[in-house]
């Protein structure tokens, strides 16, 4: 049996490891209430922005529009993935990189070239290891995105997309659902997707006329999908985090728990031993 020293002192760095982790797990859901309620904030103006470009579209407008432009095959196409850039999150980022990957491989296997742009020291260091070109990798996204985070992932490839340089264009992010589901998703943000107009339509004045008001529309569109992706990516990892890091101080105070009943254990052995050690030197001494 270990030295009843040798234990208290592993007692002690675990001890010290489940403060941190219940630091950093506090530190989590408070940054997570954050995030959450900038999630659920956006997405309102998300949702009724994408019911105005579904009623406004119509198969004429379709065609006039460079943002909706449907290609007949995909040849070349741009995927962006979102990571972290710290670790300590679970599968946070491995979820994130193999829905990028698998997003690659369809594209590839279908006669496409990919163009691969990511954000997040844990996407860049996996890619950058493995040899994988990258034709953007940025570290400087902050867990509260703005807006203009968004444009400047986006501005670029929109215009080459309008251009015809790309034919399509991906988003892979954290989907931020509840505090335990954040699982990774991939969106097509680029050639933009009309849903189907439900119910009732309102007939509308148009001033000025349609095909100017979703010339104003699309790229707001685009960029707003983008931003919604920072979002909820930026909450799923805190929910992410804090998953992790309570998994961690319970597995820590449940080790310690087995240390000091070992501890104990080992304590009462060497009491035990120079008691007994005590006792057969004054036999000695009496003899």
């Amino acid at each position: 049996m270990a030295k009843s020293r040798d234990i208290y002192r592993r007692m002690r760095s675990v001890d010290n490891t489940r403060k941190i982790t219940r630091t950093m797990e506090m530190v989590s859901t408070a940054k997570l209430r954050q995030a959450q309620g900038r999630v659920i904030r956006a997405r309102p103006y998300s949702q009724h922005l994408s019911e105005m470009i579904a009623r406004l579209s119509t198969p004429e407008l379709a065609e006039l529009q460079p943002l909706l432009r449907q290609p007949d095959e995909i040849e070349r196409a741009a995927v962006v993935l979102l990571t972290s850039n710290r670790g300590l999150c679970g599968a946070f980022n491995a979820n994130l990189i193999r829905a990028a990957q698998a997003q690659i491989k369809e594209l590839e296997e279908g006669g496409a070239e990919v163009e691969f742009h990511v954000y997040g020291n844990k996407g860049i260091s996996y890619f950058r290891f493995r040899g994988v070109e990258m034709a953007l990798a940025r570290n400087d996204l902050s867990d509260r995105p703005e807006p203009t985070d968004a444009i400047d992932a986006i501005d670029d490839i929109a215009a080459r997309f309008e251009a015809g340089d790309l034919d399509a264009a991906y988003i892979v992010y954290a989907e931020f659902r509840n505090m335990v589901s954040t699982p990774p998703a991939t969106r097509q943000i680029l050639p933009v997707s009309v849903g189907e107009k439900t119910g009732p339509q309102p007939f509308y004045i148009l001033r000025p006329s349609a095909e100017e008001i979703l010339s104003q529309l699309l790229p707001l569109y685009v960029t707003n999908s983008v931003f919604s992706a920072m979002l909820e990516t930026a909450a799923a990892e805190q929910a992410a985090r804090r998953t992790a890091m309570k998994s961690a101080t319970d597995n820590a105070e449940e080790f310690l728990n087995k240390l000091r009943r070992t501890y104990n254990r080992a304590r009462q052995a060497e009491i035990t031993n120079q008691i007994a050690e005590i006792i057969g030197g004054a036999d000695a001494l009496e003899g």
